[in-house]
């Protein structure tokens, strides 16, 4: 029964990292965002990651990385 346990909590774990994968972006991708759940933005100046996880049109979560100049820039 233990085994049994094992292998169903190894088994959802496997699919909850799945679903956590992110996506790296690339110029011309086809992007399907009907909601945007949460931003993460570089600080500063210079360029770094940034991540956005959304909900598609079929309601599926997604993560995409890119590349974008920080929020905290003047000038």
């Amino acid at each position: 029964m233990k085994a049994i346990a094992c292998l169903l909590a190894l088994g959802c774990s496997i699919d909850l990292a799945q679903a956590e994968t992110a996506e790296h972006y690339h110029y011309g991708m086809q992007l399907d965002i009907a909601r945007i759940v949460s931003q993460t933005l570089p600080q500063g100046c210079d360029v770094g990651e940034a991540r956005l996880v959304y909900l598609d049109s079929q309601g599926e979560r997604h993560t995409l990385i890119y590349q974008r100049i920080g929020e905290n820039c003047n000038g």
